[in-house]
């Protein structure tokens, strides 16, 4: 029989998956956990049950959440709903707007912002520029190009054969166009084409072959020619997929007919797309050409263009950027979803995405060495957590990543390279995480309870969810909340720091133990700590059983440690109920009894519903193993 004392230091290796219980040799294992259930790791080590939220409003319907951040000290939240966009600012609406797109159409959106104006595309609705000229003061139009001389500078493509010719008839004022072969129908109607140095819109269907046209800028020639171009983006061919900036210059990528193409404006001049005559300042139109026709799900302006696709990862260089220097590169071969847009994010200049098959969030790293980038997978040890993620954002306030699931789970993921951490937790509440955005510190989610759409931020001030605070003149112990947690489970503490659980009627009305003055309530969430079971070996192989002598928590800042070492839940801070529960900080040694044959289970378990401070730096742990 030996006796063993380990200390675990941190828990930067996060929440590890049950699979990985067969490799006690990892570093992983060390600093691991079993469960993290609503707790937060900081970048040092230790962790910290994680804030209550406060309620914003409640929201019509489900939808979708993105920062605007004009400066750090004017920033809003956008929720975008059906057919709709409430705008808010310091947690308040200030405004509301007619938006074209439906609730369907949510999903795939995509956004890139410059100073005042948020450029939104969605491949089956015209490009739409969201502009703010005061706090309360927001505009939603479709972007408009650059016009010079009757010609509008829109991205173009040729769709038709490249042998077909087109003749004119003139060069200004009305005239027919000719095509060397069978093109033309009356959908033609309303086109634009580009042709000799200029620009027609078709007036009038002829018949397979001609058209007549008004000239909207005067062209070179009037010579018959196979160089010409329609708009790349009509409901007919799609609009943009994906938007950026890049190099000074506006970048969409993708559309419904021609999923893997590349536009880049001109430089300085983002709403002018002009092919010109190729300088290094004008427009650049490419596609992106491989074994396969992957359709591009993202753009993203790091130290290169990042483009990623359905199925690989490209990166787009030049130095500058310019139509003849242009060139791209694949790099990996894992691909994104395609039936949705979340947004690649940058955390210490790597670029993490949701690979397609939706279990891994993927590092998207350039490295000098090699001179390309590689793609590591951020949630190999925690592969039960990631489940078809559907939204994500981060705080770089706490080094949080925020990414929420499709059975609306949220995991959380602490990150900081520098220190080689990328460490796993879970978020769980009465209700499904619907979406999630961060703008300057402050972490916005909408959540499903009782069939109401929630919008809620987390608040360090809040314990408890949708935390809510209700005052009497007189003390009572019979209260009456607004409704909006009627027929559910709430906990409460009232002005003495006595604690308790409570089923709010349908009319609202719910109890409390002592009549007091003055009780805060919400919905309550468990947070869990529980470690790996110990990694032990006897001289002959693993050990047969172990047993817990004493564990050692250390603390700070905690009113509580409610901690089970194998006779259930206890506090081991309580204190009387009459006095204010003091904070501590400092260690706490617990004696425990007993042996472990199933080596498999943890020794010990932290679970707390408890609305109260707690942080957990390090654990102690002395163990007796029988070989």
């Amino acid at each position: 029989m030996s006796r063993i004392r380990q200390t675990k230091t941190n828990f930067t290796a996060g929440e590890i998956s049950r699979r990985m219980l067969g490799r006690g040799d990892l570093r992983a294992f060390e600093n691991g956990a079993l469960t993290l259930e609503n707790v937060f790791i900081h970048p040092t080590g230790g962790v910290t049950r994680r804030p209550g939220t406060s309620l914003i409003d409640e929201i019509d319907d489900n939808g979708r959440l993105i920062g605007f951040e004009f400066n750090t000290e004017q920033t809003y939240l956008l929720v975008f709903t059906d057919e709709q966009i409430d705008v808010y600012k310091d947690d308040v609406k200030v405004a509301t707007l007619s938006s074209p797109y439906t609730f369907a159409q949510l999903s795939k959106i995509v956004w890139t912002q410059s100073a005042d104006t948020l450029i939104i595309c969605h491949p089956d609705v015209e490009p739409q520029l969201l502009t703010r000229s005061s706090h309360t003061n927001w505009a939603l139009n479709a972007v408009t190009y650059k016009t010079e001389e009757g010609q509008t500078y829109h991205p173009v493509h040729r769709f038709i054969d490249p042998q077909v010719t087109i003749d004119p008839s003139g060069v200004s004022g009305t005239i027919t166009l000719t095509a060397s072969t069978n093109i033309f129908d009356a959908s033609w109607v309303g086109k634009f084409i580009d042709i000799s140095d200029g620009q027609v819109e078709i007036t009038g269907y002829t018949n397979a072959t001609t058209v007549s046209a008004n000239v909207l800028k005067e062209l070179s020639n009037h010579d018959e020619t196979n160089i010409w171009y329609e708009k790349a983006f009509t409901d007919e061919h799609g609009w943009p997929t994906t938007v950026a900036f890049h190099q000074d210059r506006l970048v969409f990528g993708g559309s419904r007919d021609l999923p893997n193409r590349l536009w880049f404006s001109k430089t300085g001049d983002i709403y002018n797309f002009s092919l010109g005559e190729g300088l290094d300042d004008e427009s650049i139109s490419f596609a992106i050409l491989s074994d396969q026709v992957n359709a591009i799900t993202a753009i993203f302006s790091g130290r290169h263009l990042q483009v990623f696709t359905s199925g690989a990862e490209w990166m787009v260089t030049g130095s500058p950027l310019t139509p003849s220097t242009v060139q791209v590169t694949r790099q990996t071969r894992i691909g994104s979803p395609i039936d949705r847009y979340i947004p690649p994010i940058n955390i210490d200049g790597a670029t993490l995405f949701i690979s397609r098959n939706g279990k891994e969030i993927r590092e998207f790293l350039y490295t000098d060495v090699e001179a390309a980038y590689t793609a590591t997978d951020l949630a190999i040890l925690a592969r039960h957590i990631v489940n078809a993620p559907i939204d994500q954002d981060y705080d770089s306030k706490r080094r949080l990543l925020f990414v929420v699931m499709e059975d609306g789970s949220i995991g959380v993921l602490t990150v900081y390279r520098e220190e080689a951490i990328a460490a796993w937790t879970t978020m769980s509440t009465q209700g499904t995480y619907k979406a999630v955005a961060t703008i300057n510190g402050d972490i916005y989610f909408l959540i499903e309870r009782n069939s109401k759409i929630l919008l809620e931020k987390l608040d360090e001030t809040k314990t408890m969810d949708v935390e809510d605070e209700l005052t009497s003149e007189t003390p009572t112990n019979a209260w009456l909340d607004n409704m909006l947690y009627a027929d559910s489970h709430i906990a409460y503490i009232d002005e003495n720091g006595y604690t308790g659980n409570r089923h709010i009627d349908s009319n609202g009305f719910f109890s409390t133990a002592y009549s007091v003055s003055s009780v805060k309530f919400g919905y309550p969430f468990n947070n869990i700590i529980e470690p790996l079971p110990p990694s032990v070996l006897s001289p002959s192989g693993n050990a047969k059983a172990s047993r817990l002598v004493e564990a050692r928590f250390r603390l700070e800042d905690s009113e509580i440690l409610k901690l089970d070492i194998g006779h259930g839940l206890d506090d081991y801070l309580a204190n009387d109920f009459d006095e204010e529960t003091p904070q501590f900080t400092g260690d706490k040694a617990v004696r425990a009894m007993g042996w472990h044959k199933d080596l498999t289970k943890p020794l010990w378990r932290i679970e707390q519903k408890e609305g109260k401070a707690f942080t957990l730096l390090s654990v102690t742990t002395e163990t007796k193993v029988n070989d």
